[in-house]
């Protein structure tokens, strides 16, 4: 036990990265926000699976109450009271953590505020698995401290504001790649997001609509990248998926 706590000496890291800097809410609302996630989706996928565990809740006119209606009450109370109070401990880390279950909730369900239509178990429900891991990944560097358009001499105005400029664009680049994870971390790390806009374009993506040409090397180049279901990459993403989110119904 010894041995393990000097190898991974994790209250050391929480007070070195979190305590001291300040930033204890951030990391209680991302924990939280997680925490939700995998109970709710876990919970999901025991409803699916069992016709005794209770679902969602849903009246005898045919409204169906999802997870994310109480996702987005929760956020807008907390976030309310957050904005309109000033809390100290501990009820500043409870908001936090309020606000990050009420996310977890939402975040779950993302796909079915994107299509307006119940795809939690279809293929497009695995865009709700593409948000979570970018939203925890944005959360991340929040609380381990990286600061967006940091500069550590600015030197001048026009230094930040053409040092801000060039990663917003290099972000929108990948964005509009479809590299979301890359450009939303290029926000913070500037190479990052490089990454995610000197990649080849998904071919569903609106940069490959506007410079990918019909039956052209990038384009047959980006559909083989992408749609090719034996590529390992495709293999291990999908194992990940079906392991953290279920299985979709539809093939």
């Amino acid at each position: 036990m010894t041995v393990a706590a000097s190898l991974f000496p994790l209250g050391r890291i929480y007070d070195d990265v979190v305590a001291d800097h300040g930033r204890q809410r951030a990391f209680i609302c991302l924990a939280a926000f997680l925490i939700a996630f995998f109970l709710i989706r876990t919970s999901a996928r025991m409803t699916r699976r069992f016709t005794w565990w209770p679902g969602g809740v849903e009246t005898e006119g045919g409204v169906h109450l999802h997870h994310l209606v109480w996702g987005i009450c929760i956020m807008l109370a907390a976030g309310f009271l957050g904005v309109s109070l000033d809390f100290d401990y501990p009820w500043g880390g409870i908001l936090a953590a309020v606000f990050g279950v009420g996310a977890g909730l939402t975040m779950d369900e993302f796909a079915l505020w994107t299509r307006l239509q119940d795809v939690y178990w279809s293929e497009e429900g695995r865009s709700s698995l593409e948000a979570i891991a970018i939203v925890t990944v944005f959360a991340g560097l929040v609380v381990v401290g990286v600061q967006p358009f940091k500069l550590d001499d600015p030197g001048s105005a026009l230094t930040v504001s053409a040092a801000i400029a060039v990663t917003i664009a290099v972000s929108i680049v990948a964005f509009l790649k479809r590299r979301i994870l890359l450009g939303a971390v290029g926000i913070f790390i500037l190479p990052v997001g490089v990454v995610g806009a000197l990649r080849l374009a998904h071919p569903a993506s609106p940069w490959a609509h506007w410079f990918y040409e019909s039956g052209s090397t990038r384009m047959r180049r980006a559909r083989e990248r992408y749609d090719d279901p034996r590529r390992w990459t495709k293999r291990v993403r999908r194992r990940v998926e079906d392991a953290v989110g279920g299985r979709p119904s539809d093939p």
